[in-house]
């Protein structure tokens, strides 16, 4: 995957300003600037948080094709797949992006796990539809962080991480306006989760298995799967195989590695068994996908 600072360079060209240290970045969206991702095919390392404010846009998202209109907020999670196929002339909007290591390290971040997952966390659920009062109450907080990003303030870093956290906080709240959330997670289950969350992008490809990760946590593979079934619905096995699903995925699509030497880099036993944990989860051998 492309870190924020390669993707934009790919999609963009020029650092959006001269001291940008590519953790972070808020923009004004419309149809140009939007169908340009798909130069990177979205496999971007950083959350990317998409609200619209006028006309529309069809995407792809996940192999599941969605439509974004006036007060769709969008969550897209690194590593996901995602295509624009089509965005109306009158589409504005705003679009703030975060390396994935700001996100998952900002105390705030942690304090709204512990109050209740976000569609960042969960994965499955990218886009709600927010009261008319949110939509406004976002549109102005995500335009108060353009001006700070592109300001000479002395403590411009500290204070977009703080508007950041801000921001994040009134995704909660704008989020209970639209669904019932879960109740408040523990401390320590919180503490548990986010810390795998950590752990999975660095060794996902090495270590299959779940007793890596428990060991690495200082738990019982059982805990662990508690854990992660209890705030999302989903296995640890899930989330490891979503990763190499993912990586295997971007490397088929950008890389000129053989089949065999991507089995090998993401330890697979050989290329056979490689080939059918492909096909099982994307419905096509992997050469296929390569080449369609």
């Amino acid at each position: 995957m492309y870190t924020l600072k390669e993707a934009w360079h790919l999609t963009y060209g020029n650092d959006p300003t001269d001291d940008w240290d590519g953790m972070f970045a808020c923009v004004e969206m419309n149809a140009h600037k939007a169908l340009l991702t798909n130069k990177t095919q979205g496999w971007w390392s950083c959350y990317t948080f998409n609200l619209i404010t006028a006309g529309q846009m069809t995407m792809r998202y996940n192999d599941q094709d969605l439509t974004l209109r006036p007060g769709a907020f969008y969550t897209y999670t690194p590593g996901m797949p995602v295509t624009v196929l089509d965005a109306s002339d009158d589409l504005r909007g705003y679009t703030m992006l975060a390396e994935e290591s700001l996100t998952l390290e900002t105390t705030i971040m942690r304090n709204i796990v512990r109050a209740a997952y976000l569609p960042i966390v969960q994965l499955n659920t990218p886009v709600i539809t927010l009261a008319d009062d949110d939509a406004l109450h976002l549109q102005g907080l995500m335009r108060q962080i353009i001006d700070y990003f592109h300001s000479s303030h002395h403590y411009k870093n500290q204070s977009l991480i703080l508007l950041y956290s801000l921001f994040l906080l009134d995704v909660l709240h704008a989020q209970e306006h639209v669904a019932a959330l879960p109740k408040a997670l523990s401390t320590r289950s919180s503490e548990i989760f986010l810390a795998f969350m950590r752990l999975l992008p660095r060794h996902f490809a090495g270590h299959h298995d779940i007793g890596f990760y428990a060991t690495q946590l200082n738990i019982t593979p059982t805990y662990l799967s508690r854990i992660v079934r209890q705030i999302t619905s989903r296995t640890v096995i899930d989330y490891i195989n979503q990763m190499l699903v993912m990586e295997a995925s971007f490397l088929l699509r950008t890389s000129s590695l053989s089949i065999s030497q991507i089995a090998d880099k993401l330890h697979f036993s050989d290329a056979a068994s490689f080939s059918k944990f492909f096909a099982r989860h994307k419905g096509m051998p992997p050469r296929t996908y390569r080449e369609g």
